[in-house]
């Protein structure tokens, strides 16, 4: 009977585990789609973070302008950006731009560079927060909503 209660333990950890990492990536965009972002931005998933990115909308090219990421956790807490290093890549038709963030207040990283604001436009920010792995999402900011609604008629 010893190796039938074996056998049965190593089932129900397994079990276990297979319910803990299923939950785990249940957490993803999908969600953010449906929340209203604080500052005007598009909310994203990093892993244990969240990340409101902040682009200008009517960015030129040529023009130095600003990209603000806000970092909270998943329940909507304020993470401090302190000794935070960063960068966003910025894909604009065929052009690419990649600028440094830095800490700019509590829980706010912030660069500026040149990028032109297109429809296609794709960023991807990462953020190295003091004494943690990298954490790195993709936007489409500028990209036309699905509402449900808008795409037809009733």
């Amino acid at each position: 009977m010893k190796p039938l209660t074996q056998i049965a333990s190593t089932l129900v950890i397994s079990l276990a585990l297979t319910v803990t990492v299923t939950s785990a990536f249940a957490h993803g965009d999908e969600n953010h789609d449906t929340l209203k972002a604080a500052h005007g931005g598009l909310l994203g998933v990093a892993g244990s973070l969240s990340y409101e990115l902040v682009v200008s909308k009517d960015a030129k090219e040529g023009q130095d302008v600003p990209v603000v990421v806000y970092v909270t956790d998943h329940a909507g807490k304020a993470v401090q950006t302190a000794g935070a290093t960063g960068n966003a890549t910025i894909l604009a038709g065929k052009s690419k731009s990649t600028l440094a963030l830095q800490p700019d207040g509590d829980n706010r990283m912030k660069g500026v560079g040149k990028y032109t604001a297109t429809p296609d436009m794709k960023v991807v920010v990462s953020i190295t927060l003091a004494g943690k792995q990298p954490e790195q999402t993709r936007f489409a900011p500028l990209a036309a909503k699905k509402d449900g609604h808008s795409d037809h008629t009733h």
